[in-house]
């Protein structure tokens, strides 16, 4: 579940706790509401910890053995 959904969740529960009044036979909407918000919140604070750690690694580049390094106009003196 993405960081949408999460918000979709604790929405939809914001919805359920206080702004709706209906009254369902053996279901307290309050609280389906909470648990919709506090599954939201967990989803959020658990997507942006794994967003936190995500990086992005680049291998070290070596040069091939043999090859010449390329030059970039500026480093060998005609640039300047």
């Amino acid at each position: 579940m993405g960081l949408g959904g999460c918000i979709i969740l604790i929405a939809a529960g914001a919805i359920l706790t206080f702004a709706t009044d209906w009254e369902m036979e053996g279901v307290n909407l309050d609280l389906v509401g909470i648990i919709l918000m506090i599954v939201g919140l967990i989803g959020v604070t658990t997507f942006s910890s794994i967003a936190r750690r995500k990086r992005v690694v680049v291998p070290p580049t070596t040069p091939v053995v043999g090859q010449e390094p390329r030059r970039d106009g500026y480093s060998d003196g005609y640039g300047v």
